[in-house]
């Protein structure tokens, strides 16, 4: 899409019409042709934003904040999306997270059935709040079956790509997002397709960087192989796989980690505190009842063996001693690992996003390190 100062490159034509925000010549919200004396002398360089520590996300010039927000659950449950968050929930949660520096917003399409509530709510947010967007970093996801059900509504073909971004854009109220993933691999798909795809929507600006989610190690791998006879622009700054303390990578997964921290890829993981399992909510698995994720969600005794337990509870105990919560242990301890990209955790109240937030500032010494990965490994 063209703007002002913008490429006179010519965009893709099946994005030339996207929805713009609501001020078509100030896409971020602000007024720049007005002074605005509490934006004089801000730092000329800043490590973070309203308290919250931020890092770079992989190799790329992208900073996201070290403690982000996950909204899978979020959505209209009154319509069946079987979403646990709405949108008076939500909105208080955005608003909350922006004064905590809880700015790395993660969603997908498919989220909640494939109903696309969670973007579409998202966007009704930064509608109400346009001048906030730039404050955000804002990632979706596409890849599964959206809009419709033939073939070519779902996977990584360049239709596929153009067309699920499209939509995303038109739910979310916007005309770029900051990151988009590949929700998994396609192996129907030629690589070089999809990474063309994506070449050509950074080049418009209607993607910045670019991610994978539910990569394995060889198809991380294999991408970016391929990256490297196209463009910077097509390769991957994050991948999002599953990761916890306690489970640490799934055994599909395993080595994709290790891969990013040598080829400078930020490994950000989904579930992080093992669907709330890093918490003291299911420490006696009896007392969990409806409301709580693992039960609704039929996970509870796989999730909650004695043996898990047991670690959860050693890590009660060290987070006790230390005067923090065993979640803000978990997350304070997953943002040491190399490799580790921004967290995160999901949150249902602001409470628990207040909680999650000020794990971005716990520092860990090298002795309380070490008591936690004997805590895990014993």
């Amino acid at each position: 899409m063209t703007r002002e100062g913008s490429s006179i490159e010519e965009p893709i034509p099946a994005l030339a019409h996207l929805p713009r925000a609501p001020n078509p010549r100030r896409e971020d919200g602000m007024d720049y042709l007005t002074p605005r004396p509490d934006l004089y002398d801000v730092p000329f360089m800043a490590e973070e934003f309203n308290g919250m520590p931020y890092r770079r996300v992989g190799a790329s010039g992208l900073q996201a904040s070290a403690i982000g927000l996950g909204t899978w659950k979020f959505g209209y449950p009154h319509t069946g999306d079987g979403a646990r968050v709405d949108e008076r929930t939500a909105f208080a949660i955005f608003d909350r997270a922006i004064e905590l520096g809880v700015t790395f917003w993660d969603t997908a399409n498919r989220y909640n059935a494939g109903s696309g509530n969670s973007e579409r709510l998202i966007g009704r947010w930064l509608r109400a709040n346009p001048e906030q967007r730039r404050n955000i970093v804002l990632a979706t996801k596409l890849h599964g079956g959206m809009d419709g059900a033939t073939p070519n509504h779902s996977g990584l073909s360049r239709t596929n790509i153009v067309d699920a971004l499209r939509a995303s854009l038109a739910r979310l109220q916007l005309d770029y997002v900051d990151v988009l993933y590949f929700h998994r691999f396609d192996p129907g798909v030629p690589i070089e397709e999809s990474l063309e795809t994506i070449e050509d929507l950074v080049r418009q600006g209607v993607v910045r960087y670019f991610a994978v989610s539910n990569f394995t190690r060889d198809q991380l791998a294999d991408y970016l192989k391929v990256q490297e006879t196209l463009s910077r622009r097509c390769r991957p700054v994050a991948v999002q796989n599953q990761f916890d303390p306690v489970n640490r990578e799934p055994e599909r997964f395993v080595g994709a980690l290790e891969l990013c921290a040598a080829q400078g890829v930020a490994y950000v993981p989904y579930s992080p505190l093992a669907g709330g399992l890093l918490t003291t909510r299911y420490l006696d698995p009896a007392k969990a009842g409806a409301g709580d994720r693992l039960h609704d969600e039929g996970r509870l005794a796989a999730a909650a063996t004695p043996e898990k337990l047991a670690v959860v509870r050693r890590l009660v105990k060290l987070a006790e001693a230390w005067e923090i919560e065993v979640s803000q242990l978990a997350l304070a301890y997953l943002l040491t690992l190399p490799g580790m990209g921004p967290q995160i955790p999901s949150s249902s109240t602001v409470a628990q996003l207040e909680s999650n937030a000020a794990a971005g500032r716990v520092t860990l010494t090298s002795e309380q390190l070490a008591e936690i990965e004997a805590a895990l490994s014993a």
